[in-house]
């Protein structure tokens, strides 16, 4: 079963970390210097914040986390149907964790992030380039042309 994913961009971790524990009645799966993460399974949600030098307070990008590779393939398959393009990022190293990633954009510019984790690391990874992710889906780039480009936009 999908996971609906959302990465909020905080100023004061600490804080922020005390007011979503209280709020979800639990506290963090994961919780680095500057990363935390709920997985939450009511609401099915993994819930994650982060304080990055230079990183955007606020909603940062939302997602679909897929529990298996399947599922991330009908997920791929339905943001292919959808008439945007689509950045096929492939593996990734960010947010603490090693995953299989595609980037999209609504129509009105909301990123759109559809992955499945498959393993863990030690380090956070550089910060997500949003609007590196936004230029690069808009223009339908693949990752195969521009790869300086992902690994600054994608954190690998």
């Amino acid at each position: 079963m999908k996971r609906f994913h959302v990465h909020v961009g905080v100023s004061d971790l600490g804080q922020s970390i005390a007011f979503y524990s209280q709020l979800f009645g639990q506290s963090p799966s994961v919780a680095k210097p500057d990363y935390a993460k709920w997985m939450l399974d009511d609401p099915r949600v993994n819930f994650a914040i982060s304080s990055k030098a230079g990183v955007e307070l606020g909603v940062e990008h939302l997602g679909i986390q897929a529990e298996n590779p399947d599922e991330l393939a009908d997920v791929y398959s339905k943001l292919q149907a959808s008439g945007r393009p689509v950045l096929d990022e492939g593996e990734a190293q960010c947010c603490y964790a090693q995953s299989t990633k595609n980037w999209v954009t609504d129509p009105d510019g909301v990123i759109w992030e559809a992955f499945h984790s498959h393993g863990e690391m030690t380090n956070y990874g550089d910060k997500l380039d949003i609007e590196a992710i936004k230029e690069n889906t808009e223009k339908g780039v693949a990752p195969c042309c521009t790869p300086n480009t992902l690994q600054n936009a994608c954190g690998t």
